[in-house]
């Protein structure tokens, strides 16, 4: 196809556009939102993008991000660190602590450049707006699909779609990529598709995030997310002096709600020993709360058949977890390359760029899914046993392993973060030579504990 239409100009369908318009397809974008992309400078403090609920909330630019930035879109990390994003490498920080380690040559694939939400989406605005082949029409909402003739037998073919305003536009490919707020199964639906496979289910946290700006960044000690009892802490850094604090817990625990007041987030998080000190900066903003997130998954493959040709879903539209993991941007620009490479393979064929497609998000993006609700269900039994009073359920021994012996062997630590950075699948990792074998010899002892405030003491600060 020459013509391409993408629904929603956030990270992901802009970073599409721009893979898809280096292969000679014109591509539109279509945003809801009105606000023109504010410059990064001023990103944070004025660009309002009431369509992106967790624009504000905190976002980790994973290692993968970084490689698909540099595989697919040279130059786009130089522009990044030019508004103030930060090179970041969790390893470096942490692989000290670990017995008998030593540098890898290989080791800086798990560094990354991060920053605030807003900053990132500006940059990637702009070079939107720089590439040839691709506009971008803020304003603009989808409301529905338009078919044409079908290329398959009892199969709805794609053909453009209708905006809000009434317009009609034709395209010879359609994108969803309008992120966690997607109603294409609504749209679907009013085309006469079959009903799309869906599992959707409350991921069970809260989050209490303020963010922080200072002269000097924190350090980090120990890793970026850290469970601690009845509660996580996440850390991460940010663009031009700022960071981030978040405390997240299970949705049911009430005893902790009284984390969304200040005074008592900046308790709970000053009697955290190894994040203390990431309080020590002038205050950007109170606390603010995010809950009601959905785990959810989509394929569009019934029976062996697609659910409709001409149309395709990449990113949170497709699939969205738990943002405590930081997966979202990076998952979906490794699935926004997937989709590239489907076109391509495909030659303009609707029906098999359906099917490849499909081959492709299951075997490279699906698993990152599977394996964080897997970690979302685990975390959540874990809180929720400590809360009662009772023994946590213990992971599968291998995994046990892996965890218990995280700060005695750099091999099972290395292999976390390549899970965790979403450059390799915890399979893939497990079936290395000797990897099973090393994480197994861990399984009779006790993970590293964390630092920090025990139930009644949490209870107690978040109560005041």
């Amino acid at each position: 196809m020459s013509s391409v239409i993408i629904c929603g100009g956030s990270v992901v369908g802009l970073a599409t556009a721009m893979m898809l318009a280096r292969d000679g397809h014109e591509v539109t974008v279509l945003e809801r939102d009105q606000a023109p992309a504010a410059p990064a400078g001023q990103a944070w403090q004025t660009w309002q993008r009431s369509g992106v609920a967790q624009f504000r909330q905190p976002h980790l630019l994973l290692p993968r991000t970084r490689q698909v930035l540099d595989e697919e879109l040279p130059g786009l990390t130089d522009d990044l660190l030019a508004a103030g994003c930060v090179r970041f490498d969790q390893l470096a920080a942490i692989l000290p602590a670990v017995t008998g380690w030593q540098p890898e040559p290989d080791d800086d694939r798990l560094a990354t450049i991060t920053g605030r939400r807003p900053v990132v989406e500006s940059v990637l605005a702009a070079a939107a707006a720089s590439t040839p082949g691709v506009t971008v029409h803020r304003g603009t909402g989808v409301t529905g699909l338009l078919t044409g003739t079908p290329v398959a037998d009892g199969i709805p073919h794609v053909t453009g779609v209708r905006t809000a305003a009434g317009a009609e536009l034709s395209a010879g490919l359609v994108i969803d990529a309008t992120g966690r707020q997607s109603r294409l199964a609504r749209w679907l639906a009013a085309i006469g598709a079959p009903p799309l496979t869906e599992e959707a289910e409350d991921s069970g946290f809260v989050y209490y995030t303020r963010y922080f700006t200072g002269p000097k960044p924190p350090t980090l000690i120990g890793p970026v997310v850290a469970a601690l009892g009845t509660i996580s802490l996440l850390t991460l850094p940010g663009d031009n002096g700022t960071w981030s604090v978040t405390v997240f817990a299970a949705s049911a625990d009430r005893a902790l709600r009284p984390l969304r007041e200040t005074s008592r987030f900046m308790a709970v998080v000053g009697a955290c020993p190894l994040q203390a000190h990431w309080l020590d900066g002038e205050p950007l903003t109170d606390v603010l709360v995010m809950a009601g997130v959905l785990d959810r998954y989509r394929r569009f493959i019934a029976g062996g058949r697609p659910v409709a040709t001409g149309l395709l879903a990449v990113g949170d539209a497709w699939a969205c977890t738990n943002p405590s993991a930081g997966r979202g941007i990076s998952v979906g620009l490794l699935h926004a390359q997937q989709l590239r490479d489907g076109v391509r393979e495909s030659a303009g064929d609707p029906l098999a760029l359906a099917h490849e497609f499909d081959r492709r998000t299951e075997a490279e993006a699906t698993p990152y899914y599977r394996g964080q609700v897997a970690t979302d269900r685990g975390r959540i039994a874990e809180m929720d046993a400590l809360r009662a009073g009772t023994e946590p359920p213990r992971p599968d021994p291998a995994r046990a392993g892996w965890m218990a012996g995280l700060t005695r062997e750099p091999r099972l630590l290395r292999g976390l973060l390549e899970v965790a950075s979403c450059l390799a699948h915890p399979q893939e990792v497990m079936a290395r030579p000797g990897f099973l074998d090393l994480a197994l010899s861990y399984a009779d002892e006790p993970a590293p504990a964390m630092p920090g405030p025990g139930r009644d003491v949490l209870v107690s600060l978040a109560a005041g």
